[in-house]
């Protein structure tokens, strides 16, 4: 698979015209775009129509969170949405993966519906390990908690997790190759640092064996988006 096969694309802006400009603007060089709370919440579902019906692929990022049959229903949506990948807790247990995957997956077979990827967010990019000890009283260390929660997944049946690029090679240690990653935290070696913590360049995240990487800032801040997307895959493809 090309690396522009995994770039995706995050749409962290509050306006559908806008966000549909982005999509218009990086067509040739993406085809999965994220919809994340800032949007979605702004434009609800109709943003990821709009989307579709541009030919391009959805990543629902809202991070479900709740008792199991709360996000059930809400991983249900998604998959009625069309989406092409949705994402959840993992902190939110066993028992709301599991339901989560089952009630999807009856849903789609029933309906005939292509069954989205479920992902499992770990660890959060803008926190550390002093931060999880201090603040959130989590006694291992960001690596350890990020093994634990993505065999977590794994166990619950999802398709895999969302980790920052530091921890790729570690879960596809513990979890096997087929465990899909999908890395936020990216950043081209010629952009400035930013409030996320645990990050990589491109070409580093996917040398560890990364199947999506997530950007937004480090292109769509960029003078020029096309030619920041051009210069990375330079930077990847040479180095």
């Amino acid at each position: 698979m090309a690396w522009k096969d995994k770039l995706i694309i995050a749409l962290d802006v509050s306006d559908a015209d806008k966000a549909l400009g982005i999509v218009d603007m990086l067509s040739e060089s993406c085809d999965i775009f994220k919809v994340g709370f800032e949007l979605f919440v702004t434009t609800g579902p109709s943003i990821v129509d709009k989307i579709h019906a541009k030919g391009k692929r959805v990543f629902l990022d809202l991070k479900f969170h709740d008792i199991p049959n709360t996000v059930s229903k809400a991983a249900v949506a998604a998959a009625r949405l069309g989406v092409y990948m949705f994402n959840m807790h993992t902190s939110g247990g066993l028992d709301m993966m599991k339901r989560c995957r089952y009630d999807v997956a009856g849903f789609c077979e029933k309906n005939g519906v292509q069954k989205p990827k479920m992902i499992g967010v770990t660890v959060l990019t803008s926190l550390e390990s002093e931060m999880l000890k201090n603040e959130l009283c989590i006694q291992h260390t960001v690596k350890n908690q990020v093994k634990h929660l993505a065999l977590l997944a794994q166990k619950a049946g999802l398709d895999g997790v969302v980790a920052s690029p530091q921890e790729v090679a570690l879960i596809k240690k513990s979890c096997g190759d087929n465990f899909l990653v999908v890395t936020p935290g990216i950043r081209p070696s010629w952009t400035l640092p930013d409030d996320q913590m645990r990050t990589a360049t491109p070409r580093a995240a996917l040398h560890d064996g990364a199947d999506y990487i997530v950007m937004g800032r480090g292109i769509l801040k960029q003078e020029d988006p096309v030619k920041a997307i051009e210069l990375i895959a330079l930077e990847i493809l040479t180095a």
